[in-house]
């Protein structure tokens, strides 16, 4: 009904609204091919080689415009446009000295970084190919505060500040994406390709998305559609020396006044890997398929994006004494996923104020495979979800924010084992938020309430392997979140954020009772278990001048009642015997930084990063798999050799991971390693030809290592040594 509703609304949304303009320098020339979108909304252009653009079809109220091209800092323009108005301007773009603002959209304002109230890390995904990395996983760890909990190549699992699984959400589309991800060798089930960049809220975000978020968000942003009146085509081959690995895609785009389109499809196939002595690490070879299609309609008062994702995985596990055969197809035990993410995003504008709408539905089908003819599990996660969001008119200083969220969830299980039972899961959320904006300071609250419901199907026979009780379990919670954001100065910049966060137990906490053939261990859950609850603390401070800037970021994290899995000393049919409990535990450290651009050498950049985290139990006994502290570096240098190539780069990487002695009882200890890694790349520029190409190197000094949060760790297997990758890229 409500869907009707802004479809019918869009009758009245004919008028003409436009903005048009002029970007320019210093020195007032006119720059051509500047990227200029409008936050929250579908619209995107460039300016032509007179440096105009025109923008059609824009909703009336309050918008920021965001203008952004290499070599230039970003600018962010707030404008105001009423009913049949066509508003010209005029930007003056300065000269990017070392650092690249961002359009923040997790945290619902859609500020610039700078702007923002809340630190967020912002990840171009096409950055992190180019640095020779396997799997999405492995691209959000190069960022400070991110790891992952890895098996082989094919699962990663991003790791927040030694938070994972359930306690880190994930969105993707606009909507959450929910694919069983409390097994440990769950992957993130998304491809990079299609997908622009990812935004990493490193914190208690429960405010904003409920449960799931007390440790933190990762927010994938889509690709944008093409800019007005243009069709592209990108193709995109990417080659792995170690894997014999192929990474091929191919998209499209194309975009007129009110309607867009576009089609991205993805191939990727590895090999199994190869350790630094050699050794080849049987069934860790994977395929992956993945397709998105995208259509967008906007008038000057609707907009709506539909997007659908369609993501095939079929990946190995490997285990001792399996026979190495065939070459790419994985062996057994394996995996084969399928996942479908649809969703619609709308906006309705009215003179002051506009109204959100997000639904999704994903579809979850997972099988584990023992041999071709027998499914261990099979379980079918049918998830459809909404995000509502009203935007009030903003009242002097205050802008202010209401809104709802829910889903619905059903699991059911089809193989010849189950880990979980048959369930139903309701969740329903509502919150405010308000933001108050004074001169050189922001402040930021809200607060929300959340309601969970959780009923399982009774299975089997009690006492005997397998069983399931019947479950009907209620979890409520309310959380608040407090920020202030101060410019002292223009160099300095500090953010102090206050806030609480909540998880319910997810079903396999609540109800496990048998064995996951992924991990290897006989589970048995809880069904009394309580949710856990935290409060955290976060300090920001960045200093910016014109050649050098550096971050520090500092965190302490209470969480009541964590839950946690631990080994009894028992045996069952020859497995080890895990059951769930629950102590608080505290988690605190943090991240710094430094980004030096020396003048005169403007080509040149040098990073430097540092992170930790400490998790301890109630009692000081520590929390496990927390990751090693890391110290990361990258020497880059940006440079135009001629007209035929041109936005040159080198880079050299040197990362080192300090050892791993802080460890739970059940743990083993972590040496350290050093990881070098280097690339080179380059746009070509031809005639009647444009392509970028790139070549890149990782653990050049083929160094054995094995990572704390490997689950290869303990059958003492490395992980890959040197990969050399060479990439492609063609947009036409």
């Amino acid at each position: 009904m409500f869907l009707i509703f802004l479809m019918s609304y869009t009758l009245v949304g004919s008028a003409q609204n436009s903005i048009s303009g002029t970007i320019k320098n210093q020195n007032n020339d006119v720059i051509s091919n500047v990227e200029i979108s409008v936050s929250d909304a579908n619209i995107h252009t460039k300016s032509n080689e007179k440096g105009q653009f025109e923008i059609k079809n824009l909703p009336i109220g309050k918008w920021t415009l965001i203008f952004k091209k290499d070599q230039f800092e970003i600018r962010s323009e707030n404008i105001i446009i009423t009913k049949d108005e066509n508003k010209i301007i005029e930007i003056i773009l300065n000269s990017q000295n070392h650092h690249i603002d961002e359009v923040i959209v997790s945290t619902v304002f859609n500020k610039t970084q700078k702007e923002n109230v809340m630190k967020v890390d912002h990840l171009i995904l096409k950055n992190m190919q180019n640095q020779g990395v396997v799997n999405l996983s492995e691209a959000l760890a190069t960022n400070p505060g991110v790891t992952q909990l890895s098996t082989g190549n094919s699962i990663g699992k991003p790791v927040i500040r030694g938070l994972s699984g359930n306690r880190v959400l994930t969105y993707a589309q606009g909507i959450r994406l929910e694919n069983q991800q409390f097994g440990e060798e769950h992957g993130l089930g998304l491809n990079g390709n299609g997908i622009e960049s990812v935004e990493i809220i490193k914190g208690p975000a429960s405010l904003l998305y409920g449960s799931d978020a007390m440790g933190g968000v990762l927010y994938f942003n889509p690709e944008k559609y093409a800019a007005n009146g243009k069709t592209t085509i990108e193709l995109n081959q990417v080659f792995h020396s170690n894997t014999q690995g192929s990474n091929t895609s191919f998209g499209v785009k194309s975009s007129a006044d009110k309607f867009k389109f576009l089609l991205q499809n993805n191939y990727t196939t590895h090999t199994d890997y190869k350790t630094p002595n050699g050794e080849t690490v049987v069934n860790t070879r994977f395929i992956e398929k993945d397709i998105k299609l995208g259509t967008a309609y906007e008038t000057s008062r609707y907009t709506a994006d539909l997007r659908y994702n369609y993501n095939v995985l079929n990946l190995g596990l490997p285990e001792e004494g399996i026979e190495s055969k065939y070459f790419r197809t994985p062996l057994y035990p394996s995996q084969k996923i399928d996942n479908h993410i649809l969703s619609l995003n709308q906006k309705v504008f009215f003179n002051k104020s506009r109204l959100e709408s997000s639904i999704g539905y994903v579809f979850n089908n997972r099988k584990e495979l023992e041999s071709a003819e027998e499914i261990a599990l099979y379980m079918k996660l049918k998830t459809f979800n909404y995000n509502l969001r009203y935007y009030l008119p903003t009242l002097g200083k205050f802008e202010s924010i209401l809104g709802v969220q829910g889903l619905n969830q059903k699991n059911g299980n089809f193989g010849a084992e189950r880990l979980i039972p048959n369930a139903t899961l309701n969740d329903v959320g509502i919150f405010a938020t308000t933001q108050v904006n004074l001169n050189k300071h922001t402040f930021q609250f809200g607060i929300r309430y959340d309601h969970r419901k959780v009923e399982t199907e009774t299975f089997g026979t009690e006492g005997e392997e397998g069983f399931f009780p019947t479950v009907n379990r209620k979890f409520k919670s309310f959380n608040s979140a407090i920020g202030f954001k101060s410019k002292w100065s223009e160099q300095w910049l500090t953010r102090l954020n206050i806030a609480t966060g909540f998880r319910a137990p997810n079903l396999s906490e609540l109800t496990s009772n048998g064995v996951h053939e992924g991990s290897n261990r006989y589970e048995i859950g809880n069904i009394n278990l309580k949710n856990e609850q935290n409060v955290q603390i976060d300090l920001n401070i960045d200093y910016t001048k014109d050649h050098f800037d550096f971050f520090i970021n500092g965190f302490y994290n209470h969480i009541n009642n964590y839950i946690f899995i631990q080994p009894t000393g028992d045996e069952i049919d020859g497995n080890v015997v895990f059951n769930y409990v629950q102590n608080n535990a505290v988690l605190f450290g943090g991240e710094a930084g430094i980004h030096l651009h020396p003048h005169p050498f403007d080509w040149l950049h040098i990073t430097s990063s540092y992170e930790m985290v400490v998790g301890q139990q109630r009692g000081e006994a520590n929390l496990p798999l927390i990751p090693a502290n890391v110290w990361k570096n990258n020497f880059k240098a940006n440079f135009n050799l001629n007209t035929t190539f041109k936005n040159a780069y080198f880079y050299i990487q040197a990362n080192y991971t300090l050892a791993q002695n802080k460890v739970s009882v059940f743990e083993t200890k972590t040496n350290d390693y050093l990881l070098i890694g280097s690339g080179i790349g380059t746009d070509v520029v031809l005639k009647k030809l444009n392509f970028k190409l790139f070549i890149s190197g990782t653990n050049l000094l083929n160094k054995e290592y094995i990572p704390h949060l490997s689950r290869l760790k303990t059958d003492g297997i490395y992980n890959m040594g040197r990969n050399i990758v060479f990439g492609l890229n063609f947009n036409l």
